[in-house]
């Protein structure tokens, strides 16, 4: 008998290969991505949201490519991200709950990342310009709200998730500001826990840096705790991590 987590780590990587940022030629488009896609396309202006629910999977088995470059290959994946993500923006003080709309912020935390489903995890180092990633990313979030969700339910809920989509691209809401910072620290709780996990033989300092671009005071509060751990964590197995790289050569926003 075949070996089902052997095959299933086929497919995932497979799906990595269509989706990586390195993989995509300059001229992308969402039908080029789809033409590459192991399964059947998702069928297109339906009254149901069946076909969409089979797109997320992508989301599943995507892994978070900054992870890869250390030697994590069975790291994270995009929803892993965004889950944890959710839950952390349920879970803002009082002193930020009471001034955001946090239905909104989890829904934010769910949606930021959808367009990855076919872009792909797209890094820094991938050096795929700002501009560029923004388009593909906006061109698949086009082709989910208007082809895939456009006829189901009047097309409200699409609506709705490509607003809340473009909310945190625009970063200019008090909600987007806060959802970007949960961001970051979802990463930073990441990195220590690779480093536990590799036991002291993986330094993720580099991901440290985002720590300097959190704007909130309470959200800067959670990632102090966060870098405090590391900092202890690091001194009880007798080493010293090295000093990470500036953030524009680090990790994305």
């Amino acid at each position: 008998m075949a070996d089902p987590t052997a095959s299933a780590g086929a497919k995932d990587a497979e799906t990595s290969s269509i989706l990586s940022a390195s993989s995509v030629e300059a001229d992308w488009s969402v039908e080029s991505v789809l033409s590459k896609l192991p399964d059947a396309r998702p069928e297109t202006n339906s009254e149901s949201p069946i076909p969409f629910f089979h797109l997320l999977s992508r989301l599943k088995t995507t892994k978070r490519e900054g992870w890869r470059r250390f030697g994590i290959d069975h790291g994270e994946s995009i929803s892993d991200h965004m889950y944890r993500m959710s839950i952390i923006t349920m879970l803002a003080p009082p002193s930020l709950s009471s001034k955001l709309d946090i239905a909104r912020c989890t829904k934010m935390a769910l949606v930021h990342d959808m367009a990855e489903s076919l872009v792909g995890d797209i890094t820094p180092v991938d050096k795929v310009a700002k501009a560029e990633k923004s388009r593909r990313e906006a061109a698949t979030m086009d082709y989910i709200s208007h082809e895939l969700l456009g006829n189901v339910g009047g097309g409200l809920a699409a609506k709705d998730i490509r607003e809340i989509w473009q909310e945190y691209e625009d970063g200019e809401t008090f909600e987007s500001k806060f959802v970007h910072d949960v961001d970051k620290v979802e990463l930073l709780l990441q990195m220590i826990e690779y480093e536990k996990a590799h036991k002291g033989q993986t330094d993720l300092s580099e991901f440290s840096w985002v720590a300097k671009r959190i704007t909130l005071p309470e959200v800067q509060d959670w990632s102090q705790q966060i870098l405090g751990e590391r900092k202890a964590y690091w001194e009880d197995i007798g080493k010293q991590p090295r000093s990470g790289p500036p953030p524009s050569e680090a990790t994305k926003s």
